[in-house]
């Protein structure tokens, strides 16, 4: 149990717990939020304690479980991946067709409120998403299916005719027209949402995460100040800022790591948010050479979102007020560009995705301190679609291995409701590049389990005195687990701040 009414536990001593995978038994001391003493359990009087007795305040004994860095999941769209939970699942669907049944199956009343839908993927369909499919099922009632990478949304007629798009040839549209296109459509009430999100989070922690990077699109910051005046989140967040919001931030003297809010030791301003290109799914990653079958056609690289030289604008303008940016790149040619202006910028920042990249660029993230955040579910989830869309090059697709081995720093999210957020599913993926029964693709990109905790944990690889209680504690060490254990690893308990946020204490 928690000792005052936030949860906050003010002196706590964790006994006969492994200290990190593959470790041996220590004692961990937490008071006000804080590690304090990291001595051998044998000897309480030495060590990072030396000299001071590890004691006062509660005891816990956990019994020989396993201790690790609170895990992040470094690239979330909250509100989405909250929603998500609550729509039609489309995941699995291999056709236009498929999903048209499951709309017929799952249509319930046509009370004229939108029919959601989310996940769905057709880079290997035969057939192509069309209105008139939806329409055929569902005529009057407004569906609005999201794909899987969110970056494309399929509509039927009466929900083209609800946005002002009844003119629209096919009903499937991508990029920032499909963004505007959601945006346009009702959505829940903000207590309706909040509480998903703070259910969401709540569920996060229940899998050892202790913090999450929040890309949503919007007013990000603004959304999680009102938020945290109503529940305070069972995970740390980092709130990004989009380019419409940047000049608004600035003026307020926000900073990347500024605490906003009720409470700033948990909702912090996150860094910018930019593009370069799109997805893989949908054809419009930036690459250096064209897709397959779309050689004589303007999208043959895939699309540009945003030019050079306002990229450099854009980053250099955040840059010098604080706040760091995250450069959205998928394609080769995207990476090339994102790092290229943090090149000519010289700021700290990260790149999300890095899913394609050139011999060349590998060595680029390390010089230029440039954080990879990377999703290894992707890396399986897509294996099929990269092996067609990317034939002839996938051997430098996901790679984590050879990223790492060039000196880049790697931060592991799931980008949910892309994948959905659980940090084991990513760490899995790192170690065995397959999640079904075929064979590791490219395993000569996998990780070890350690450094793909490490990636799952911000680059914490130790537990040490003065770093914030983020901590979780698990019943299967690690090292022991092989892929499907560490899939479904059991979380005994989690602790963010100081607070156990997961577990019976």
């Amino acid at each position: 149990m928690a000792d005052n009414a936030s949860g906050l536990v003010p002196v706590l001593t964790l006994t006969r717990v492994r200290l990190g995978a593959g470790g041996s038994l220590a004692r961990v001391r937490v008071a006000d939020g804080r590690i304090t003493h990291v001595v051998p359990e044998t000897d309480t009087g030495s060590g990072a304690g030396a000299g001071v007795e590890v004691g006062g305040g509660r005891q816990l004994d956990l019994d020989g479980r396993v201790l690790l860095p609170g895990l992040w999941d470094a690239h979330v769209h909250l509100a989405e991946w909250a929603s998500a939970r609550h729509r039609l699942d489309l995941a699995g669907t291999g056709s236009a067709r498929a999903v048209a049944d499951l709309v017929r199956e799952r249509a319930g009343v046509a009370d004229g409120s939108v029919l959601y839908g989310y996940g769905f993927r057709d880079g290997l369909w035969a057939d192509a998403p069309h209105k008139t499919l939806l329409d055929a099922v569902l005529p009057d009632r407004p569906v609005a299916l999201v794909s899987a990478d969110l970056h494309a949304a399929w509509l039927n007629s009466a929900c083209l005719a609800l946005v002002g798009r009844g003119d629209h040839p096919t009903g499937l549209i991508r990029e920032h027209e499909a963004h505007e296109v959601l945006s346009a459509l009702p959505a829940a009430p903000d207590d309706v949402v909040d509480g998903w999100i703070e259910e969401a989070c709540r569920a996060a922690a229940a899998r050892g995460v202790s913090g999450v990077i929040d890309f949503q699109f919007g007013d990000t910051v603004a959304d999680w100040e009102r938020r945290s005046a109503q529940f305070r989140p069972a995970v740390r967040v980092s709130a990004a800022v989009y380019p419409s919001y940047l000049d608004a931030a600035i003026k307020r003297g926000l900073r990347t790591g500024d605490g906003v809010g009720a409470d700033g030791s948990l909702v912090q301003v996150g860094p910018l948010k930019l593009f370069t290109d799109g997805s893989l799914n949908t054809r419009t990653a930036l690459c250096r050479d064209p897709y397959p079958g779309l050689e004589d056609t303007d999208g043959a690289h895939g699309i540009e979102e945003t030019a050079p030289d306002e990229l450099v604008r854009l980053m250099r303008h955040a840059a010098a007020h604080g706040i760091e940016p995250a450069v959205h790149a998928i394609g080769d040619r995207a990476n090339t560009v994102a790092l290229d202006a943090f090149e000519a910028v010289r700021c700290r920042g990260r790149i999300e995705h890095a899913q394609l990249l050139t011999p060349q660029d590998l060595p680029r993230f390390a010089q230029l301190g440039v954080t990879a955040g990377v999703q290894p579910r992707h890396a399986t989830d897509d294996r099929d679609v990269a092996d067609r869309h990317w034939a002839g090059r996938t051997e430098r697709a996901f790679a984590y291995g050879d990223l790492l081995a060039a000196g880049a720093r790697l931060e592991f999210g799931s980008d949910a409701p892309v994948s959905p957020l659980d940090p084991w599913l990513a760490i899995a993926s790192a170690v065995s590049r397959t999640d079904d029964e075929r064979p590791a693709w490219h395993p000569e990109q996998r990780l070890s389990v350690p450094d793909a905790l490490v990636a799952a944990a911000r680059g914490r690889r130790l537990i040490r005195v003065g770093d914030p209680a983020d901590l979780v504690v698990v019943d299967v060490d690690p090292l022991d687990a092989d892929p499907d254990t560490l899939r479904a690893m059991p979380v005994h308990a989690t602790m963010t701040n100081g607070r156990w946020t997961h577990g019976t204490y």
